[in-house]
C-alpha cells in the first residue's frame, strides 16, 4: 500500500533558494527597530524592594548567579528572580494553584525579552535559559543577553495531569499563563533596567511550540518574533491518535503485563497486552533500513539519510519494500498484520466511519530510533503512561474529565478509549468547563496571523521529519493554510524549516544542532529574511559534555556533519562535487 503525503505537495513559495533573501513578491511590511542594550548595576537581593508591588504577584527570591555554565552553555552574571502569580485554592479539587515563574536578568542586557515556553504538560519551572532550537545548543537566549522567563503554566505537577479537574488550571495551561505573565515580566524588566523590552520573543518546542503558535494568534501585539518547534497545535488530537494507536498495536503484542487496579476498596490484577512487543527493535530497525535503501539517494546523493521526505512517500511502499514473514517473526520481516498496522498508523488515526482524527505521518528512517524521543518510546511507552497521553486525554482534554485520579491507570484507559464516543469530547463543553480542549489548547485561527504580520513581526517554525508524536505533515498542512491565507506566499513573515531525520524536538539520524533565534532576530530587527540555516550533527567526540552528544548519529557520518536547513518546500540537494559531510556542498532546491 502506497501512501502519498498530500501535505507535502510542492507549492511555490517564491523563495530565491538558499542563497538569497525574501521573495520578490513579498508585501511591504513595517520595519521594527533593533533593540538597544542597557545595564543593571543594582543588587539582586534588593530586587523585591526595588520592584515594589506587581499586581497579583509575589517575588519569593532574588539571587545573583555568578558567571558560569547554565544549561550547558557559558553564561554571564545575572539575577535569578523566582515568583508566583494569582495564588488561589480551587473550589473544584481543593488544591492550591498559582502561576509559578523564573526570570533571569543579565547584568549586561541586550534590550530583548524571551519567553521560554516549556513542553509536556508543564507543571515545573524549567531553567530560564531560552533554547534556540534542536538539541545540544551551543548558545541560549540568556547567553546572548536576553532577559528570559520560564513558567510552570499555572500548576505544580509535572508528572500527573490531574490539574485538569480544575477549569482555571486548564485555561492557564492552554493560554492564560502566557497572557498573565507577559505584561508582568515586561513591567518587572522595566523596573530593573529603566525601560521595557525593545523587542520581545517567544519560543519553545513540542507543547512549547504549541504555546508559540497560540501566542502568535492570541498575543500578536505582545511579541515581535515567534520560534515554534514541532508545534503540536492540535495537541488533543495527537493524544487521541496515540490512544487509537495503542488499540492498533494490542492485537500484535506477543508479551503480556499485569495491571493492578483498586476500585471501591477492592484490588484486582488485570492481564493486558504489552504493546511494546507489537514491533521489536530489530523489526523497526529493519523497516528503517528499507526506507533508507529506497529513499536515501532521492536528494541527489547516497549519504545515509532521507533528505527528501516528500519524494520518499512516493517511492517507499510497506507492501512492496518490506519483506513479509513466511514463518516466525525473526526481525528480518513483518507479518501481514504488522504491515497493515504500520500502514494504518502512518495514514493517521480514524474513527469507525473512516473520519480522520489526526494527521498522517511520513515514513522516515527515524522509525528505528531507540532514544527517548524516538518512535517506539512515544508510540508504546508514552501512549500508555499516566503522565502522558492517556492521563492528559482523560483529565485535561476531554470534557468533563473522564477518570478518577485515585484509580486511574494508563494502559486500560488507552485500550478502552472509544474513538467514536470519547474522541469528540475534546471539542465539548460541560457545566464548569466552559471552554473545550480544542478551544483552550489550539490557536483560535492558526491560518490567520495577519495581526502578527501587519505589525512587522515574524515567525519561524521547525519540525523533525521523524517526529513520532506531533506529525510533520500536520505542521506542513498548517503552513499551507497560512500560505493560502496570504495569496499563496507567507514568506514575508513566516518560514518553516524541516529537519530531516530528527525525532521529537531533537535526536535521531539528524543534524539537530542549530540556532534559529539569531536568524529570527535578524529578520525582525534588520529585515534580513533567513534563507538556509546551517545545522550540525552531534556525533561521538563532538563534545566532552555527554548531554550534548547524540548517540544516534550513524558511524558512517562525520561526527560533525553539517547540512543546510532549507525553507519548505525546498530540499538540501547535493551540488555534485565536494565532501558530502559539508553543508557548503548542498543547495536548497525544489
Amino acid at each position: 500500500m502506497r501512501h502519498t503525503v498530500l501535505a507535502l505537495l510542492p507549492v511555490a513559495l517564491g523563495l530565491s533558494g538558499c542563497g538569497g533573501g525574501d521573495s520578490s513578491s513579498a508585501v511591504d511590511l513595517p520595519a521594527l527597530a533593533a533593540a538597544l542594550p542597557a545595564t543593571f548595576s543594582g543588587d539582586c537581593t534588593t530586587l523585591p524592594t526595588v520592584l515594589g508591588t506587581l499586581p497579583n504577584t509575589t517575588i519569593t527570591s532574588a539571587t545573583t548567579v555568578a558567571a558560569g555554565t547554565v544549561a550547558n552553555v557559558t553564561t554571564a552574571e545575572h539575577c535569578r528572580v523566582v515568583g508566583k502569580m494569582n495564588e488561589r485554592v480551587s473550589a473544584v479539587d481543593g488544591n492550591p494553584y498559582y502561576i509559578g515563574f523564573e526570570i533571569r536578568l543579565p547584568k549586561t542586557w541586550n534590550g530583548r525579552f524571551f519567553y521560554q515556553a516549556n513542553g509536556g504538560t508543564d507543571g515545573a519551572i524549567g531553567t530560564a535559559s531560552g533554547g534556540v532550537g534542536g538539541g545540544g545548543a551551543l548558545s541560549t537566549a540568556l547567553s546572548k543577553g536576553f532577559a528570559v522567563l520560564s513558567s510552570d503554566a499555572g500548576h505544580q505537577s509535572q508528572t500527573t495531569p490531574f490539574f485538569g479537574l480544575d477549569p482555571q488550571a486548564r485555561l492557564d495551561y492552554g493560554y492564560n499563563a502566557v497572557g498573565q505573565l507577559t505584561p508582568m515580566a515586561k513591567n518587572l524588566i522595566k523596573s530593573v533596567y529603566g525601560k521595557a523590552p525593545d523587542r520581545s520573543y517567544l519560543g519553545g518546542c513540542s507543547n512549547g511550540g504549541r504555546h508559540a503558535l497560540v501566542a502568535a494568534s492570541r498575543y500578536a501585539d505582545q511579541y515581535d518574533g515567534i520560534l515554534a518547534g514541532a508545534p503540536g497545535y492540535n495537541l488533543p488530537k495527537a493524544a487521541v491518535a496515540q490512544l487509537w494507536g495503542v488499540q492498533q498495536y494490542a492485537p500484535l503484542a506477543t508479551g503480556r503485563i499485569t495491571s493492578v487496579a483498586t476500585a471501591a476498596g477492592v484490588t484486582s490484577t488485570v492481564d493486558l497486552p504489552d504493546v511494546s512487543t507489537a514491533f521489536t527493535p530489530a523489526e523497526l530497525s529493519m523497516v528503517s533500513s528499507k526506507i533508507l535503501g529506497k529513499c536515501d539517494a532521492l536528494d541527489g546523493v547516497a549519504d545515509a539519510w532521507v533528505g527528501d521526505v516528500a519524494a520518499c512517500q512516493a517511492a517507499f511502499s510497506v507492501a512492496n519494500d518490506v519483506p513479509t514473514c513466511s514463518g516466525a517473526r525473526d526481525g528480518t520481516c513483518l507479518t501481514p498484520a504488522q504491515k497493515t498496522v504500520l500502514s494504518n498508523v502512518h495514514s493517521g488515526a480514524k474513527n469507525s466511519s473512516g473520519t480522520a482524527l489526526y494527521s498522517s505521518f511520513p515514513f522516515d528512517a527515524g522509525i528505528g530510533s531507540t532514544s527517548s524521543s524516538g518512535w517506539a518510546a512515544w508510540k508504546f511507552g508514552n501512549a500508555t503512561s499516566v503522565g502522558r497521553d492517556p492521563g492528559a486525554t482523560a483529565f485535561i482534554f476531554t470534557t468533563p474529565p473522564q477518570a478518577n485520579p485515585t484509580t486511574f491507570t494508563g494502559l486500560p484507559f488507552a485500550l478502552n478509549f472509544n474513538v467514536d464516543t470519547d474522541a469528540p469530547k475534546i471539542f465539548a463543553t460541560s457545566g464548569l468547563y466552559t471552554e473545550s480542549a480544542m478551544s483552550f489548547m489550539a490557536p483560535p485561527n492558526p491560518a490567520n496571523l495577519s495581526k502578527l504580520r501587519d505589525r512587522g513581526a515574524k515567525i519561524i517554525a521547525y519540525h523533525g521529519t521523524s517526529d513520532p508524536i506531533f506529525s510533520f505533515n500536520d505542521t506542513v498542512s498548517w503552513f499551507q493554510s497560512l500560505m493560502a491565507a496570504n495569496n499563496g506566499d507567507a514568506s514575508s513573515f513566516a518560514r518553516l524549516y524541516p529537519v530531516a531525520g530528527m525525532n521529537h524536538c531533537s535526536g535521531g539520524m539528524a543534524v539537530d544542532q542549530f540556532d534559529l533565534l539569531d536568524p529570527l532576530v535578524n529578520w525582525v530587527e534588520k529585515g534580513a529574511a533567513p534563507a538556509s540555516v546551517t545545522a550540525a550533527a552531534r556525533g561521538t567526540g563532538t563534545s566532552a559534555i555527554a548531554a550534548l552528544v547524540n548517540a544516534e548519529v550513524p558511524a558512517t557520518w562525520s561526527p560533525g556533519r553539517t547540512r543546510p536547513l532549507c525553507p519548505w518546500p525546498t530540499v538540501a540537494r547535493y551540488n555534485g562535487s565536494g565532501s558530502t559531510e559539508v553543508a557548503a556542498n548542498f543547495s536548497c532546491k525544489s
